[in-house]
């Protein structure tokens, strides 16, 4: 660990410094912090915060730099060890395609995959980079033709990686009624052919797919499980399992278990599997934001309500309690609240019981929506989400706002007693993502449903976003270009160019 940018561990020295709160849509402020743990070789970036997490009784963010909010709030800063405040800094990348709902897949050589919606007749392409999302080309699969893909038509696109086999597996969602699973063994180059999957609930609508390590499997070491949305509360989710590697599926079955028949939402989350079997999906009980679980490879499902304090948004993402699983098997949750700010808590003993929820937006965002969520390394956490400042007009011109960015909230302590936070945005202020005044409550531009993110196995976090602002819904990728590790040694990431604005090639 490089320890002349690490900073220093003695919480006395911190109580030494002094700093105020940054805005980050003031103009090039340049912060400088003498002393103290927060001190770098380098200036803190408009576009990084560090802070600690709001509570249901305080619900507001605590700026760490700042001493004495965080004496107000009664927090005994521990910022050593996996606490260590490392400089953060984060950009974007354009990638020259267009997106819809962005989901993202990382395989084991790096490569990143990005869902290219095409919507009728040439169905979802699936974009690759090899260098680190500098450059990007069409993978396919394609069917007849170069432009066609194999699933003529997708209303959902979904990428997904199997991180126990580094699979690459498409997920399409065909007119609403039918689905089909695609998969690659090589980063793209050849794709299976479609396999349809086992349904007779319509529409089939907001699939997600994941898989899991199961004594259960008849082809290789894992379960693959996916769920949809019935968009009934009474029919509630629905899911089905592969034994086979996604070749043949079970019919589909109810998502939860028969005994809180019927359910109070048909919507979830992205599904996710873990090391110890078990997969995971957020769904709303009716007491508030829950995870539904199981243990036999998605066969049948418990129900576990994460908190009855802090409720779900009434808006576009009701539904939406998005779970993670890191490497230890821990489950992690995050949800946008009745007041519009992200949430998260997590459980240790597989969804039974659950921390204490922790608002965990950055200081100075007042709104936000499309929450995801990633683990990797035992406590490390990485919470995307796009937030918003200031509010814009009604006729979509900036009055005092900034339009929506993109957020990622980076945790590398999670299940410490007040871990901290390293919140970046990786676009500028005045480089807004969207300009629509309610982004975060309804589906607007190319986030449609949701965006993701993941953990590449450096370490590095990604996020998939669409730049709406020019009415192009461009693919863009955020990252990390500076920042800790989440896999692995916690120390810091190799160093990444800048991007921006100026990467963006759709025009």
């Amino acid at each position: 660990m490089d320890m002349n940018r690490v900073a220093p561990i003695l919480v006395l020295l911190m109580l030494s410094s002094t700093i105020g709160g940054c805005l980050w849509w003031e103009e090039e402020e340049e912060v400088v912090i003498e002393g103290g743990p927060f001190s770098f070789d380098q200036d803190r970036p408009i576009t990084t915060w560090y802070h600690y997490a709001g509570s249901v009784s305080a619900p507001w963010a605590v700026d760490a730099t700042d001493p004495e909010a965080v004496s107000a709030a009664n927090i005994t800063a521990n910022l050593s060890g996996n606490s260590a405040p490392f400089f953060s800094n984060a950009t974007y990348y354009g990638t020259g395609f267009d997106t819809f709902e962005p989901t993202i897949g990382i395989t084991g050589s790096g490569a990143i995959f990005f869902t290219n919606w095409n919507g009728l007749g040439d169905g979802t392409h699936i974009i690759r980079s090899r260098d680190q999302g500098q450059t990007w080309e069409d993978v396919g699969p394609f069917g007849m033709s170069d432009d066609q893909g194999q699933t003529p038509n997708s209303n959902d696109p979904y990428i997904y990686v199997d991180k126990f086999n580094d699979k690459l597996v498409k997920f399409d969602m065909h007119a609403l009624t039918m689905m089909f699973v695609e998969y690659s063994t090589d980063d793209g180059e050849t794709w299976s052919a479609p396999f349809p999957v086992e349904g007779y609930y319509a529409p089939q609508d907001h699939q997600s797919i994941a898989s899991m390590p199961h004594q259960n499997a008849l082809v290789g070491d894992v379960v693959y499980v996916y769920c949809i949305n019935t968009g009934s509360p009474a029919a509630g989710a629905q899911c089905s399992r592969s034994l086979d590697g996604g070749h043949t599926w079970d019919p589909q079955r109810i998502g939860f278990p028969s005994n809180s028949f019927p359910q109070c939402s048909g919507l979830h989350g992205h599904v996710a599997g873990g090391i110890d079997g078990a997969v995971y999906r957020g769904n709303p009980s009716c007491e508030g934001p829950a995870v539904y679980r199981s243990l036999d490879g998605g066969y049948t499902w418990s129900e576990h309500t994460i908190t009855t304090e802090v409720g779900m948004q009434q808006g576009w993402h009701s539904h939406e309690v998005a779970t993670a699983v890191d490497d230890a098997g821990n489950v992690h949750a995050t949800w946008i609240s009745n007041d519009q700010m992200p949430w998260y808590a997590y459980s240790r003993d597989q969804g039974d019981t659950w921390s204490e929820p922790m608002m965990v937006a950055a200081p100075t965002v007042t709104e936000s929506g499309f929450p995801t969520i990633f683990a990797g390394a035992e406590g490390r956490v990485v919470i995307g989400y796009i937030g918003e400042v200031n509010d814009v007009s009604a006729n979509n011109s900036t009055v005092g706002g900034v339009g929506w960015g993109g957020y990622m909230a980076i945790m590398t302590d999670a299940f410490a007693e007040n871990p901290l936070i390293t919140s970046v945005a990786v676009n500028h202020p005045e480089d807004p993502l969207d300009i629509t005044s309610d982004c975060g409550n309804v589906r607007c531009g190319g986030f449609g449903d949701f965006i993701d993110v993941e953990i590449d196995d450096e370490g590095r976090p990604w996020i998939a976003l669409a730049h709406n602002a020019a009415g192009f819904d461009e693919a863009i990728i955020g990252t990390l270009t500076e920042g800790p590790a989440l896999y692995g040694e916690l120390a810091y990431l190799s160093p990444l160019p800048p991007g921006g604005n100026s990467t963006l090639k759709m025009s």
